[in-house]
């Protein structure tokens, strides 16, 4: 077994990250605050059984899209107790899947995960009844080894570390044979779907462009098209929004953070950059420092306009691999939330679930103001 200790690559990184494998082969990485990497053990000393095939990814030819089927993640964890918890530091009396008694941030592929460990590309040309190998990758982002607390609560250097986390996985995981598309993201709460309360995050690297990322490809592309190629979709929303301000929550130097025009769920912001870059590798470090600080502020106002922690999906959309896709791709967040009132959620029932189309129980402008006026003393 062997540990690499080395700087991220990212040259906007400010972050150490030490690399080494678990028993049963998986990929541990270990990214640090500070240039000093913690002193840990290297080995995990757990005698874990070999690891299962991939699963298998179905075309729907009805809609063509592709549908992972992972039948072996019905066995996996579901909300454990503290002294049981995956993601909290080993102890000698208890291993975890974080062989070491202290870390800052950890990342490692997903015991029980809906693609890979197989690489491998979806199928070309396919039709009704073409299967294929789930490749590519889950990983899971410890952001501390504390068993409770909230994104919004860590300190901006460890979220700095994050993003250089974030930044790392997703240059190294787009490299990977057969990977389309790298999604970075979180899942808050209960009412989310969460089966580990530690906080976490999620990286998969699909083998295909997910269907959402296929629609917005498509329409940034007719953008940019139509522009001569000398303007892009998210970038002309982006100053829209600016200019019109009704629906703004906070603007940095890089970044603006607005609920968009046409909102779909109960509470929704959307944090761009204020330049052009297919995904969170491109960031300079001046940009990440003041992402380190927008973004918890943000989930902060999430939490504050009810007084008490408000379940959320926290989605980075980056730019498919592609290199048709990728030239109008356009790094954003999307922020949403299924809470509309303090004791409710909208749910996504029959317009939403069947038919695609969105009924939003509130207006943006109105959002945007309450998340103006919330305070969150993170920023």
């Amino acid at each position: 077994m062997t540990s690499i200790i080395s700087r991220v690559d990212a040259p906007a990184s400010v972050s150490e990250v030490t690399s080494t494998r678990l028993a049963d082969g998986r990929e541990l990485l270990y990214f640090d605050d500070t240039a000093r990497p913690l002193q840990r053990p290297s080995r995990d000393r757990r005698d874990l059984p070999g690891r299962g095939p991939s699963g298998e990814i179905r075309y729907d030819a009805l809609t063509g899209e592709w549908v992972a089927v992972a039948a072996h993640r019905q066995h996996r964890t579901h909300l454990p107790p503290a002294d049981e918890c995956p993601l909290c530091p080993s102890t000698d009396a208890r291993p975890s899947e974080i062989p070491a008694a202290d870390y800052d941030v950890a990342v490692f592929e997903n015991r029980f995960p809906s693609l890979g460990p197989d690489f491998a590309s979806a199928p070309a040309a396919p039709g009704w009844g073409s299967r294929g190998l789930a490749g590519g990758r889950c990983e899971v982002v410890a952001f501390t080894p504390e068993h409770t607390g909230t994104f919004a609560a860590l300190s901006t250097r460890r979220v700095r570390t994050v993003i250089d986390a974030w930044a790392h996985r997703t240059g190294a995981l787009s490299a990977l044979p057969g990977v389309a598309q790298v999604f970075c993201f979180e899942n808050r709460g209960q009412d989310i779907g969460v089966t580990l309360h530690h906080p976490h995050g999620q990286i998969y690297a699909y083998p295909y462009v997910t269907p959402r990322a296929a629609v917005m490809a498509a329409a940034a592309g007719r953008f940019q098209e139509a522009a001569g190629g000398t303007a892009t979709l998210t970038g002309s929303i982006v100053a829209s929004e600016r200019a019109d301000g009704d629906r703004m929550v906070v603007e940095g130097e890089f970044f603006s953070a607005y609920v968009p025009f046409a909102a779909r769920w109960p509470l929704e912001i959307h944090l761009v950059p204020h330049r052009q870059v297919p995904d969170l590798a491109a960031l300079t470090g001046a940009e990440r420092d003041e992402l380190a600080v927008l973004y918890p502020d943000l989930l902060g106002r999430l939490d504050a306009l009810y007084g008490s922690p408000t379940p959320y999906i926290s989605a980075w959309h980056q730019a498919p691999l592609d290199p048709v896709l990728r030239r109008s791709g356009y790094l954003h967040l999307q922020l949403t939330s299924p809470r509309r009132a303090a004791d409710k959620l909208k749910f996504l029932a029959g317009s939403e679930a069947a038919m695609g189309a969105f009924i939003n129980d509130t207006t943006p402008e109105e959002v945007a103001a309450r998340l103006r006026d919330a305070r969150t003393g993170t920023a």
